[in-house]
């Protein structure tokens, strides 16, 4: 690894150390800091994050195929309003930007209004140079109102989780803390909000977390769905993460809970690696998700595996497709769907949900009934 990017961890570091002093932070806030610190973040900084190069594939990265199927499921809603517009959360390198916005042109809805939300600086340069084709507007926040959909992919498994563990029936938080110039695991009394939550887990999947029993929570979650539900009006909000209903996110066996790391394409689970250049994320509650998209007012029409997703819309007309193209290209597209839906491999680990605003019309293949059971 080279000098700077050391160099840049080392300060990522000690900026986290100075925050922590003789005491310790909360995790969440700690992954606050390792992604999202201004300038030193592992999203704020200026690494290649994404594709072969960086540290994990995303779906979009894989090629057209993705966006060819998403169009195809959004057709219909946004053909049915007057004025729609796609919010996209997050964005990554913009390559699910640019190739939904060429199969949506394609079938001709080229009224749509795509807005780009990401708190990363840096990337929204990257986002900006890839999407120059295109009429992509940049913004900060959610309009004050819009009709459409609101698309998330692989957004809610980054927000900063609190981390917990039982101890013979308490809750006790999983703080970060200093040990040298090293950053560690330290416990403290949880704080209230945080035993709440683990409370009403347990009383959701009606038994008692073991002793001994590590997982994680994402307080924050039903703010930020408010935050980005208000302004629908009419339309949608599409998610696709990976993670589980709860009852299987928090079954015995899974005591060591579900935060994740990446860096080179290597998953890990040392959260304190490499502070700025190492991914950090933990997997989605999708019941947690869904009460939080039902307490903003909408109404849950779709929760399944990506796979399943696929299956529902028309993958045929999109096979047809291989047939027009050359052998390259009919082998990557081929490929990409495979890898988008076997269950070795995205298929059965991401999940899709879907959750729309009361009479919105042209949800026909958005609305499956695919896994709700397991919520």
């Amino acid at each position: 690894m080279d000098a700077d990017a050391l160099a840049h961890s080392a300060a990522l570091s000690a900026l986290i150390r100075s925050e922590i002093g003789a005491g310790s932070i909360g995790f969440e806030r700690f992954m606050e800091l390792a992604l999202y610190a201004p300038g030193l973040g592992y999203y704020s900084a200026g690494a290649r994050k994404f594709g072969a190069v960086g540290d994990f594939v995303t779906a979009p990265e894989l090629g057209p195929a993705f966006a060819r199927v998403l169009a195809h499921a959004f057709a219909p809603l946004l053909h049915a309003l007057a004025e729609p517009t796609i919010l996209e959360l997050g964005g990554g390198s913009g390559a699910l930007a640019a190739e939904l916005l060429r199969a949506l042109h394609a079938q001709g809805l080229k009224n749509v209004r795509y807005l780009l939300l990401d708190r990363s600086a840096d990337l929204r340069a990257r986002q900006a140079e890839r999407l120059a084709p295109f009429d992509v507007q940049f913004v900060d926040a959610p309009p004050a109102a819009f009709d459409g959909i609101v698309l998330g992919n692989e957004i809610i498994d980054a927000l900063p989780v609190s981390c917990f563990r039982i101890d013979s029936g308490d809750v006790v938080e999983r703080a970060v803390g200093v040990d040298g110039d090293a950053l560690c695991w330290r416990e403290r009394p949880a704080p209230e909000a945080l035993r709440e939550a683990v409370r009403r887990i347990e009383h959701s999947i009606e038994r008692s977390l073991p002793h001994g029993y590590r997982s994680e929570v994402l307080l924050s979650l039903p703010a930020f769905i408010r935050t980005i539900a208000a302004p629908l009006r009419h339309g949608a909000v599409v998610l696709i993460d990976y993670g589980y209903g709860r009852a299987e996110y928090y079954r015995p066996e899974r005591n060591q809970g579900t935060l994740i790391c990446h860096h080179r394409h290597r998953a890990h689970d040392d959260p304190f690696f490499l502070p700025g250049l190492n991914d950090i994320s933990a997997f989605v509650d999708f019941t947690a998700l869904a009460e939080a998209l039902h307490a903003a007012g909408l109404e849950l029409t779709a929760y399944d595996t990506q796979s399943g997703f696929l299956l529902h819309q028309d993958l045929p007309a999109i096979f047809a497709e291989l047939s027009q193209l050359d052998d390259r290209h009919r082998l990557a597209l081929t490929g990409a769907l495979k890898r988008l839906m076997l269950p070795g491999e995205m298929g059965e680990r991401f999940k899709v949900m879907i959750a729309a605003r009361p009479e919105t019309r042209g949800l026909e293949r958005l609305a499956l009934s695919g896994q709700r059971h397991l919520l």
